[in-house]
């Protein structure tokens, strides 16, 4: 009955369980799928988010498996360049930013756990169909299973969060944004400083995110590479990260694309792996925390993809969750203090990943110049307003250099 009940195994699940450790807290995570696979493929860790694995002194073992970013570069699908900036430490960061196989980061995170807490508090194969809780603890119901109790359950199961839906039974199904997504990997000699994540084109005709996640992974000294193809469609299939797809689907769009730095065709069509997925959130909550049951990462704030900034979110809740648990009196009382923290600013960038995520810089090129090459950058949109539209979305995401300094005092 002294344990925290964490539900779900991913990124948010894992990390919470390392922070609560971290603090002598005691927990458990119950993880329905019977072997943790990688779902999706690529993810960034921003600046905030690998501050918060430093501090569990994971950035070591995450600088083994990743790319280190070093800038964004951003074109129009004529191959000009609109906008670049450095990332992470070369931008003058403490912390790196790290591209990352999500595979990979799972198993850093994985083996820390069962290293740290010992492999007995982590259990694959145990699925949560609902909770019950009264003033002294909360019960798990789980599937052909004992139910389970401790003293508060954290929703950590994404999405699909089945203690969200008991919570809010009449929600419905998340909001599409009427972006298609398709995206995978494919091996890749490096392009640019061979540590760019790259965005190319705008979604009424196609855009293109590029990004390495491991390097050397064969003789050739290629590149594993990340890719996302986003494109308005009226029309979509239910929302499933693991639907296999084919760059068929959608190579038409790209065959007159002209980069230098990449065949953007043959680039696709070299692809290992091919997934689809239509870009959805959900509205933000009013509240996430009941008595002794809470809501972390997508469970809480599922957002459209377009900040790289989903994990990020998820590692900065665990952190805030665990330091409240050890802070506050009450476990009622500690998840009501982690809400006020995390609600507002999450709500935020899941409203800006709809507005004004990064790639707004290329929608605002293509609106000026009617998708048409342009003469002379300048005179279609000034430095300070790329700069501007950049430097926004760090501070709503909470990763500008000031906020993180503020943060480290």
């Amino acid at each position: 009955m002294d344990e925290i009940l964490i539900v779900g195994g991913g990124i948010g699940g894992l990390t919470l369980a390392l922070e609560l450790h971290a603090r002598g807290i005691a927990c458990r995570v119950f993880e329905s799928a019977n072997e943790l696979k990688a779902v999706g493929v690529g993810v960034n860790l921003l600046p905030h988010a690998t501050r918060a694995l430093g501090g569990l002194g994971l950035v070591p073992a995450l600088s083994r498996v990743a790319v280190e970013t070093q800038e964004a570069a951003f074109f129009n699908r004529f191959g000009q360049l609109i906008y670049r900036e450095p990332l992470g430490r070369r931008a003058g960061y403490e912390w790196p930013q790290f591209s990352i196989h999500r595979g990979d980061l799972q198993a850093v995170l994985i083996e820390a756990v069962r290293s740290r807490l010992g492999a007995d508090r982590l259990h694959l194969g145990w699925h949560c169909e609902g909770f019950a809780q009264d003033a002294h603890g909360v019960s798990l119901k789980l599937k052909d299973r004992e139910t389970v109790e401790g003293k508060a359950a954290i929703a950590c199961d994404g999405i699909h969060s089945m203690i969200r839906r008991q919570l809010y039974p009449a929600e419905g199904e998340p909001r599409y944004s009427g972006v298609n997504m398709w995206r995978g990997v494919t091996r890749w000699k490096p392009v640019l400083t061979g540590a760019s994540m790259t965005r190319a084109g705008w979604l009424k005709t196609g855009k293109l995110v590029h990004y390495p996640i491991r390097n050397d992974v064969d003789a050739e000294g290629r590149q594993l590479v990340n890719w996302l193809w986003e494109i308005e469609t009226p029309e979509y299939k239910r929302w499933d990260w693991n639907r296999q797809a084919s760059v068929e689907d959608f190579i038409a769009g790209v065959e007159g694309w002209r980069i230098d730095w990449l065949d953007v065709p043959a680039f696709f069509r070299a692809a290992e792996v091919v997934l689809e997925y239509p870009m959805v959130d959900k509205d933000p909550l009013p509240a996430w925390s009941f008595g002794r049951v809470t809501l972390l990462g997508d469970a809480a704030h599922p957002m459209v993809p377009r900040g790289s900034n989903g994990a990020g979110q998820a590692i900065l809740d665990a952190q805030c969750l665990a330091s409240c648990l050890q802070t506050e009196s009450s476990v009622e009382g500690a998840l009501k203090a982690y809400e006020a923290q995390r609600l507002a600013p999450t709500a935020n960038v899941v409203l800006e990943n709809r507005r004004n995520p990064p790639d707004a810089i290329l929608r605002e090129v293509f609106e000026r110049t009617g998708d048409r090459p342009f003469e002379r950058l300048e005179e279609v949109i000034s430095a300070a307003e790329l700069q501007a539209l950049s430097e926004r979305y760090k501070k709503v995401a909470g990763y500008d250099k000031t906020t993180l300094k503020e943060k480290n005092r």
